[in-house]
């Protein structure tokens, strides 16, 4: 089985991660990709988002990891990002970047039988500093929200599920979505 988490930064894709694989050594659990580029962040950008977009898909390729995987971030978040700074910005984006990202992204959901997405929650709300570019983190979980709904980009096969609450319940309800799998 293929997940991949998705959810803007800081809404509890690691800590779901975390406690996910502990109770399921079976998983091999690949981190966010952002952790994997060796690059200085000192500002978003579209190139680094579609640096990053191209190594959460290739990873998710069957050839890449056999057996059970669990992903942390998948190309859609990326695409999501790319979509976003645009709209925080108002800079005009490269549309062919765009494109070719899309591509790559349904290609790779291709690859995934199920996309675990982890919504803003207001009710159980993670604390962000300025730091953390609330403005960024807010709209990239509102195109997140738009494009997992977009069949161009998720297909007809994959599940995709919403997962709220507090970590013990989002632990459980992707329990809940793997035993149903």
């Amino acid at each position: 089985m293929r997940i991949v988490v998705s959810g803007t930064h800081a809404s509890g894709k690691s800590t779901l991660i975390s406690d996910f694989a502990l109770r399921h050594p079976d998983f091999t659990v690949l981190p966010d990709p952002f952790d994997l580029i060796d690059e200085a962040w000192d500002q978003p950008s579209e190139t680094a988002f579609a640096r990053q977009l191209r190594v959460a898909a290739q990873r998710l390729a069957p050839d890449e990891v056999a057996g059970n995987v669990i992903a942390e971030r998948g190309p859609l978040d990326f695409l999501a990002y790319m979509l976003a700074l645009h709209e925080v910005t108002g800079a005009p984006g490269s549309s062919e970047l765009i494109e070719r990202s899309a591509i790559v992204t349904a290609e790779a959901l291709a690859h995934v039988d199920l996309l675990v997405v982890l919504p803003l929650d207001s009710a159980d709300a993670i604390d962000v500093g300025a730091d953390e570019d609330p403005e960024l983190r807010s709209a990239m979980n509102d195109v997140l929200m738009e494009l997992v709904d977009d069949p161009d980009l998720v297909g007809s096969r994959l599940k995709v599920a919403e997962v709220v609450g507090s970590p013990s319940d989002r632990l459980r309800q992707l329990e809940a979505l793997v035993s149903e799998s």
